[in-house]
């Protein structure tokens, strides 16, 4: 693994993610998503939404900045109910249905690892403007990525537990 730039790394890291985050994903229901047990504060289907809004924002806007077509990607109305500070409420029609968020879920890993794939490594270097969490670089804004998504993934997968769903191995 030596041999793969920081670049590679950290793509693979972001799908690495995504993958165990898909793997607590499998096997719920629709109904599953907005579930929110007394002990928590937010449901499944936050969790997803704020996790594309994110990568989003790490993986694209941070990177390239924002684009016209990205509210087809990315609509504001998306952005505003899963950004950070948002209050998760457990009420489904105060959301995008399911089956919408988990596209742009999807979509946005999807858009990220292809934009990503065509970028140069010498331009991740920049300096990106704050707020930023942890990394002041577009590469540390990459790793951070993957980073955020194990967070959330560990909250998905505390959340199953709670809801009755089996652990996933």
């Amino acid at each position: 693994m030596a041999d793969l730039s920081n670049l590679e790394l950290a793509c693979r890291q972001i799908a690495a993610a995504r993958r165990y985050t898909l793997s607590l994903l499998d096997g719920l229901d629709d109904s599953d998503f907005f579930r929110q047990p007394s002990e928590t504060l937010t449901h499944i289907a936050w969790q997803v939404g704020h996790l594309a809004m994110a990568e989003y924002g790490l993986c694209l806007f941070r990177i390239r900045g924002r684009r016209p077509e990205d509210l087809e990607l990315m609509p504001s109305k998306f952005r505003k109910a899963f950004s950070r500070g948002s209050t998760p409420v457990a009420d489904p029609q105060a959301y995008p249905p399911i089956a919408d968020i988990r596209r742009v879920f999807d979509v946005i890993h999807d858009q990220a690892l292809h934009e990503l794939s065509e970028c140069r490594a010498e331009d991740l270097e920049e300096k990106i403007e704050e707020p930023y969490a942890v990394f002041d670089t577009k590469l540390g804004a990459l790793f951070f990525c993957a980073h955020h998504e194990m967070l959330h993934a560990g909250q998905i997968g505390l959340l199953r537990r709670l809801i009755g769903k089996p652990p996933v191995r």
